[in-house]
């Protein structure tokens, strides 16, 4: 990755401590978008992506039954049961780390918290705007990589396209909208993407994800 791309990681993440730091006591045990996991366990995991080992990784892989999507929560879960100064400090203070366990790779480490940073501030009503380039440096990768999202498979049989940048991709039915609603789509985030989307193939995704 270049260094535009780990000056972007590191303004995002900058972006979700200053975020952080100005939700009440009680929002932090609030829901996120992310199924079980709290604001504090969405902060928690930002916080340990790049700190964490393999080693880490694989002590939480007994009680996990060997369960990535388990290990992730585990590790989410541990540190966000920090206090939420430390947290925040933390953001601060590995902004700029361009490393992680070496079972992970770098290249989601954008796309990442550009997503967290709307799972924390979607349902607490909090507006959090994102650079429409790291949004679409966010696409593209996450429309390549297969697992966990599996994107192209979920959403075969449509055309995506943004309406805030040159991207599409797909055959079908089109399904428009600016490249951050279009991202929250492509990770599973289909109930708060769709408000902002539109065209002939939204009826399509929405069903499936139904």
């Amino acid at each position: 990755m270049d260094e535009s791309y780990w000056s972007a990681v590191q303004a995002m993440r900058l972006r979700v401590a200053d975020l952080l730091e100005t939700i009440e006591p009680a929002e932090w045990d609030a829901p996120s978008l992310c199924e079980g996991w709290r604001v504090r366990d969405v902060a928690g995991h930002l916080v340990t992506v790049p700190t964490i080992t393999t080693w880490d990784l694989i002590a939480t892989a007994p009680r996990a039954r060997g369960n990535v999507n388990r290990m992730n929560t585990l590790t989410a879960v541990r540190a966000g049961a920090r206090e939420p100064g430390e947290l925040v400090a933390g953001l601060r203070r590995h902004a700029g780390d361009r490393r992680t366990a070496a079972v992970l790779d770098t290249r989601n480490a954008l796309f990442d918290v550009v997503v967290h940073y709307q799972d924390i501030g979607a349902p607490l009503g909090r507006p959090c705007p994102v650079p429409v380039g790291y949004t679409a440096r966010g696409l593209d990768r996450v429309w390549r990589m297969g697992w966990p999202f599996n994107a192209r498979r979920r959403l075969a049989g449509v055309t995506l396209r943004a309406t805030d940048t040159p991207w599409t991709v797909g055959a079908g039915p089109e399904v428009a909208g600016p490249a951050l609603s279009l991202l929250l789509l492509l990770t599973g985030r289909t109930a708060v993407a769709a408000p902002t989307l539109e065209g002939p193939g939204l009826a399509t995704v929405t069903a499936r994800a139904a």
